[in-house]
């Protein structure tokens, strides 16, 4: 290459011949990296160091034609950004991802984010793939959370299947994916689950009564969810997949955050493998580590993909896309492997320590088998103790909050709820007549050990300062009554 050797030349002459060679070399390695990334369009085995990233993030930007030197824009959007830090912020990419007719196109404007998305997608895939959902076969971005990126499916869907208006829904208590049913304009069908000792399970004999008992064109779809708060289990997608390719009808799984358990994406797999799964919606931020604001639908049909971004109106932010990049590039596939394994076995750490406090303050942890990220621990005590003195149990979630432990959910198991004008019996729950007030507890992927210890240490303490006020203040009332 004359460009090269020139170059080449011309440092020679400043540093010498020797220094410019081994500098040269060590520009080189990382444009490897760089080139073995657009050739493959697959999650490095392992992770760039920041300075690769950044050259490569760089050398994208300068394909958009924001950056370009001399460029002159006279439409009514050209990436115009007036903040330093909000440029820095976005690596100067500011003209996003698809046009006006398609999220997933490629823009004239903007070749270098363009590259970015497709192999974002790619990547992705790889991803989903090596971590046991073989059988997708395409995925893409959206610039949406969970609850929104159903709703795309939705849509997607009513353009197949114009007369139907319910959505048979596997109840599970989180709003987001109920809300999303409303959201697109269909009618929900509820099933409960049933509860099988601790465990809330898939109601499949109800699933199929209604499956045979509602014209199959009156149905755009049934909705399943495998990543969920313990009592519920994962539901049975391959049972919920073969009844609906018996009965012709759609299957959208919410496996919001079930990327990082191996359990839930090999039954996804063999769902696929066996019935009917039209779509698979991630969450980004649950599953990646990046912040809020991605979501991924996968799917074995291709077609179905390319019809989700056709239904999506305008352009869309690359942020998510930007995050999803980057943060693979940094962890690589082995790192991430390697963050799935640590998290399987801090679920079982974590079980561990639970069931140690719980046996100590006569609770226990449920045993709930087919949740392999959610655990839930029995608040009886505690509920008691509110009870007499006129709380709701779930005050000790409030109690835990302020000790700065977030993400546990007390259940009341008592507490009704209307959303979009559907009430739902002991919400939270997942059922009407769940029979004890527990809360929950996640091991979810990037969960540390410390952690762990320092959560139930505050645990053990906070339930050792209810239980004992409790009989504190049962002694001074017999004292008085004496």
């Amino acid at each position: 290459n004359t460009t090269v050797l020139m170059e080449r030349s011309l440092v020679e002459k400043i540093v010498g011949r020797t220094y410019s060679h081994v500098a040269e070399d060590a520009v080189n390695t990382r444009e490897r990296l760089i080139r073995h990334i657009i050739e493959n369009k697959r999650v490095p085995l392992d992770g760039w160091d920041d300075a690769t990233i950044e050259m490569f993030m760089q050398r994208v930007a300068l394909m958009d034609s924001n950056n370009f030197l001399g460029q002159v824009g006279l439409g009514e959007r050209e990436a115009r950004v007036a903040s330093d830090i909000v440029k820095r912020i976005h690596f100067r990419l500011g003209h996003g991802v698809g046009r006006s007719g398609d999220i997933a196109a490629i823009q004239p404007k903007a070749a270098g984010s363009s590259l970015l998305a497709r192999l974002a997608e790619s990547m992705m895939l790889n991803v989903l793939q090596e971590c046991g959902m073989r059988r997708a076969k395409a995925c893409i971005i959206l610039p949406v959370a969970t609850g929104m990126s159903i709703v795309m499916c939705l849509l997607t869907l009513r353009q197949k299947r114009p007369k139907a208006k319910f959505v048979v829904w596997m109840r599970i208590d989180q709003k987001t994916c109920f809300k999303a049913i409303n959201t697109a304009g269909f009618e929900p069908i509820i099933i409960d689950g049933i509860v099988e000792g601790d465990a809330i399970r898939t109601n499949t004999n109800e699933l199929n009564r209604v499956l045979k008992d509602v014209c199959s064109d009156n149905i755009l779809c049934v909705i399943s969810t495998t990543s969920c708060f313990a009592p519920r289990e994962v539901d049975d997608v391959e049972t919920i997949s073969a009844a609906c390719k018996q009965h012709n009808v759609p299957h959208v799984i919410n496996n919001a955050y079930g990327v990082q358990s191996s359990k839930i994406m090999h039954k996804i797999n063999e769902a696929m493998r066996t019935g009917r799964v039209d779509a698979v919606v991630q969450s980004t931020d649950k599953n990646f580590l990046v912040p809020v604001g991605g979501g991924v639908v996968c799917s074995e049909d291709k077609h179905f993909i390319e019809h989700i971004s056709k239904t999506y109106p305008g352009r869309a932010s690359s942020s998510p896309v930007v995050d999803v990049f980057i943060t693979m590039l940094s962890i690589g596939m082995n790192g991430y492997k390697q963050m799935i394994k640590e998290r399987k076995k801090l679920f079982v750490y974590l079980r561990e320590k639970l069931s140690e406090v719980a046996d100590k303050h006569g609770e226990r942890v449920l045993d709930v088998k087919g949740n392999p990220i959610s655990l839930a621990m029995t608040l009886r005590g505690v509920a008691d103790v509110c009870a007499s003195q006129g709380r709701e149990v779930s005050s000790f979630g409030s109690t835990l909050f302020l000790k700065r432990i977030s993400g546990v959910r007390v259940v009341t198991t008592t507490t009704n709820k209307e959303i979009c004008g559907t009430e739902f019996k002991g919400y939270g729950a997942h059922h009407n007549e769940y029979p004890l007030p527990y809360f929950t507890a996640a091991a979810a992927i990037g969960l540390s050990r410390e952690e762990v210890d320092v959560f139930v240490k505050k645990i053990d303490k906070e339930l050792t300062k209810v239980l004992k006020g409790a009989k504190g203040t049962q002694s001074k009332r017999e004292q008085q009554q004496h």
